[in-house]
């Protein structure tokens, strides 16, 4: 029985966030009532906030600000929607625009990780799908025991970046694309309430994201222990 509570605790810990997020994006993206879709008003907010050189774009994979180009990329199955999931998330992908434009630090800091982070969880792959064989080959266990820390810590760094750039995700959605929504020209305040739990829908990914890495390394342990 203990085993089986410990069990749901870790689905609940590691999956809940994501489950509750996707839950809450879907829940506020169903009803269109908004003049504009949030594409239409991500560059209407880069307009009239000035953001320099700030480009709007569609894109097939997830919502996200590309400080490299200076890019606020939204899907474009939500993007062109006239929701209040849409019209808040574009929101706060232009608030990392803002972030950008302010030299906010934990969003240059995430900017350096993010590629780093990319490169060592590649090598960290190709490490630990080596390690049976350059353990047969050489027949030293010291070896092995090298590789397997080498891409355990490979594999923990985006772990470890996805947690560092929280901060950075709830500074988007609570200090700068609140106040926007506060405002009452983007929604009617009755829908504020609502705008805030999409806005902690928008930060939570990221929890869901570094938890799901916390999977993958646990998920590795399992496969060289056998």
């Amino acid at each position: 029985m203990i085993i089986v509570l410990v069990i749901l605790a870790g689905l609940i810990l590691f999956y809940g966030p994501q489950l509750w997020a996707r839950a809450v994006l879907s829940r506020y993206d169903r009803d269109e009532y908004f003049s504009g879709s949030g594409l239409d008003l991500a560059r209407l907010l880069v307009e009239r906030l000035k953001l320099e050189a700030v480009q709007v774009t569609e894109t097939p994979l997830g919502d996200h600000y590309d400080p490299r180009s200076k890019t606020v990329r939204l899907n474009q199955a939500r993007g062109n929607r006239r929701s209040l999931t849409a019209v808040v998330v574009a929101v706060h992908e232009v608030g990392h625009a803002i972030q950008h434009q302010a030299r906010y630090g934990p969003l240059e800091t995430r900017t350096r990780l993010i590629g780093t982070a990319a490169k060592m969880e590649r090598i960290g792959a190709i490490l630990m799908m080596g390690l049976p064989i350059v353990t047969a080959i050489t027949r030293i266990p010291a070896t092995g025991a090298l590789m397997l820390l080498a891409g355990l810590l490979t594999l923990g760094v985006p772990v470890v970046v996805h947690f560092l750039t929280l901060p950075t995700e709830f500074d988007a959605s609570f200090n700068r694309a609140l106040p926007i929504l506060a405002s009452g020209e983007v929604i009617p305040p009755e829908d504020l309430p609502a705008a805030r739990t999409i806005l902690w829908a928008c930060a939570l990914t990221y929890v869901a994201a570094a938890l799901a890495g916390m999977v993958n390394v646990w998920r590795w342990i399992r496969v060289l222990r056998r």
